[in-house]
């Protein structure tokens, strides 16, 4: 079992999952699309996860507005409504028989390509939207033992090169970081700004613990997070001083604590960046907490 804030449970039930695309249903091992596809041929393309829990879509609305701001970006037009990918998401839990502990990854092409090429106006087909459902619930060990963190010196990008808040298919230089990370006999990647500043994890959003305050990056090179988000909300609701804010290796190395938010993991603690301990090397109070006040503010979803 891979170790981070991904590890999942294994579900045998996985392997005959029914896969949506484009408003059809495919076997999980007949799930194919043609390698003429924008997002095979040069990762054109954008996507969204989420979870599910008592068949509720979680943070649903944040989640598309940020699917339908990246393609806008980008510049495809999404050919359906928020509300009708909302139904083929749900048609895809009911052919699945899923209501709890689910992972959803939408993802949006451009398209088919006529030949293989970067040129958007070679396109010959519509966008291609596939819905991929699956049984997961989050493992205990990474919340409970913690995640190791390497600095990689892949950096995050600015904004002019391929802005870091657009959710893009194109993942190759977080991919490069993580492999970093791996060789170095860490769990995940933590990536600096083009400034040497803390900005992000490869695939989730740093914040640190230092004398009860709660710090995370600017957000200017970073993922714009929901459950990033969702973190700084509950910190303001509860009187626990947040900054969004510049700092370094230097102060991270001498927080109290650290941990990162996504949307499968939630909020995960980090124990060790660098082969340095964080802390006394476990998930400290604060985490504790922000992690039961994140917990109440998705119950609210379910209501």
């Amino acid at each position: 079992m891979v170790k981070g804030t991904h590890q999942a449970i294994d579900d045998v039930r996985n392997e005959t999952v029914k896969i949506f695309i484009n408003g059809e249903f495919h076997d999980r091992r007949e799930a194919k699309i043609s390698v003429f596809d924008s997002g095979y041929l040069v990762g054109d393309g954008v996507w969204e996860a989420f979870r599910v829990h008592q068949g509720k879509l979680i943070f649903i609305d944040q989640h598309l507005d940020r699917l339908w701001q990246s393609a806008k970006v980008i510049g495809i037009d999404i050919p359906f409504s928020k509300e009708e990918l909302i139904n083929n998401v749900h048609r895809t839990l009911k052919i699945n028989g899923m209501k709890n502990d689910v992972h959803v990854r939408a993802m949006l092409t451009r398209g088919i390509k006529k030949t293989p090429s970067q040129d958007p106006r070679l396109t010959i087909s519509g966008p291609n939207l596939v819905i991929i459902a699956e049984f997961k619930a989050a493992a205990e060990e990474s919340k409970t033992q913690g995640i190791s963190l390497f600095t990689s010196t892949i950096r995050r990008g600015a904004p002019d090169y391929l802005d870091p808040r657009l959710n893009c298919h194109s993942k190759l230089h977080e991919v490069q970081a993580l492999i970093q990370a791996i060789e170095a006999g860490a769990d995940e990647a933590l990536m600096l700004d083009v400034n040497g500043f803390v900005a992000t994890c490869n695939a989730t959003n740093f914040f640190m613990v230092k004398g009860g305050e709660v710090w995370t990056s600017t957000g200017e090179y970073c993922m714009n997070g929901i459950t990033r988000g969702n973190v700084i909300k509950v910190c303001s609701r509860n009187g626990i001083r947040c900054f969004q804010k510049n700092f370094s290796l230097f102060d991270v190395y001498g927080a109290d604590e650290a941990f990162v938010t996504g949307t499968f993991g939630g909020l995960t603690p980090v124990v060790k960046i660098d082969g340095k301990s964080i802390g006394n090397g476990a998930c400290g109070p604060v985490t504790t907490n922000l992690r039961k006040l994140y917990e109440g503010l998705v119950a609210e979803q379910l209501k």
